[in-house]
């Protein structure tokens, strides 16, 4: 066992040793980018009620705890307040669809998966899933919109050490080419949510409907079969799904850049294809990537006397006839669901800017 240890001492030995490393000047920057970004930035009122809707109506539909609907407003309005609205489409797009596939068929679910309660069909996610879900596609709008939006002095030393360049115009330069007719950062920031977003919608669909398939599922690393609701379990069914899942978010940012950005809608289909490929391949990484952990570092267990796979929801100690079916208690579903996601947003943006 580790010994208790007072915070206090710590935490005076860091302040004395801030006080003789730093001093106010090394802030000025960051003081003057802030006070610049307090003078220009824009509200964005339409996202903000729009954020708070959704919030809203999740906390009033029981499918957000508090502290998810907290965490559904901060992510909403992260992705809505840009002038690129593709970050936006793709969180609605994602969030409408994995909250209607959660509810296909709930009452079978709850058959097959001890955490499914019927009369909670949208779920009960909490800040941390909410978080799990969005907060990568989150950040690579709220970043896009510090670098492009104009709103901050793109000459300023902080900024244009990343190519900072103002979207005027509703974009005078499409937000995906690379520079010099672009913008590197802003393909890469772009391809990040697409990729995130594209993970987190083929995991969602393949684990919501994959589970009613006809076929069993098997194991990912082994191909025995497995009850269905089994991390790591896949079905001919569930992998179709992951695969249009992805594609699905890659068509949703080609519109978006089609309709909001004029430069994007010259480059023909070439740009828009590009975009629905990627985002097909990463929905199958994504899904399949998820699968692979889940049945390695995720322990799934089997209650023998209801018949039901266990979830991170289920009351374990209560179910003394639990076997283990596959997997290391190490990841928790949440941990695996932003590893997957994470892991994919970045080779899908490290493959896009290479093609």
């Amino acid at each position: 066992m580790w010994a208790p240890i007072s915070l206090s001492p710590l935490l005076l030995l860091l302040a004395h040793t801030a006080r003789a490393h730093f001093h106010a000047s090394h802030l000025a920057p960051l003081v003057a980018l802030s006070s610049t970004a307090l003078r220009t930035l824009h509200p964005y009122p339409f996202a903000l009620l729009l954020a708070g809707a959704l919030a809203l109506h999740g906390l009033r539909k029981r499918s957000l705890s508090p502290s998810g609907a907290g965490a559904a407003f901060a992510v909403g309005y992260a992705s809505l307040a840009t002038p690129l609205s593709t970050f936006g489409w793709m969180l609605l797009v994602f969030y409408l669809l994995g909250s209607r596939a959660t509810k296909v068929k709930a009452a079978r679910k709850a058959e097959l998966e001890d955490g499914h309660d019927p009369l909670k069909v949208g779920g009960y996610r909490v800040a941390s899933q909410v978080f799990a879900n969005s907060l990568l596609g989150a950040a690579s709008s709220l970043l896009w919109r510090v670098l492009h939006s104009g709103e901050l002095d793109p000459s300023h030393p902080t900024l244009s050490k990343f190519g900072a360049r103002p979207f005027a115009d509703g974009g005078a330069w499409c937000a995906v080419d690379l520079a010099p007719n672009g913008s590197a950062w802003s393909r890469t920031l772009v391809l990040l949510a697409l990729g995130h977003y594209a993970c987190c919608n083929a995991d969602t669909l393949a684990s919501e409907l994959g589970i009613l398939s006809r076929t069993p599922p098997r194991l990912i690393t082994t191909f025995r079969p497995v009850p269905p609701g089994t991390n790591g379990g896949v079905t001919p069914l569930g992998t179709l799904l992951s695969l249009l899942g992805g594609a699905l978010i890659g068509l949703v940012a080609s519109l978006g850049l089609a309709f909001d950005n004029p430069a994007c809608s010259t480059r023909g289909w070439e740009t828009q294809l590009q975009l629905v490929a990627l985002g097909a391949g990463a929905g199958l990484f994504g899904s399949l990537l998820d699968s692979l952990l889940g049945a390695t570092l995720q322990r799934t267990l089997l209650s023998k006397e209801r018949g039901k796979i266990l979830t991170d929801l289920s009351d374990v100690g209560s179910h003394k006839e639990a076997k283990v079916v596959s997997g290391w208690d190490v990841l928790s579903n949440t941990q695996v669901n932003v590893v997957s996601s994470a892991v994919t947003a970045g080779l899908t943006a490290w493959v896009g800017s290479r093609l």
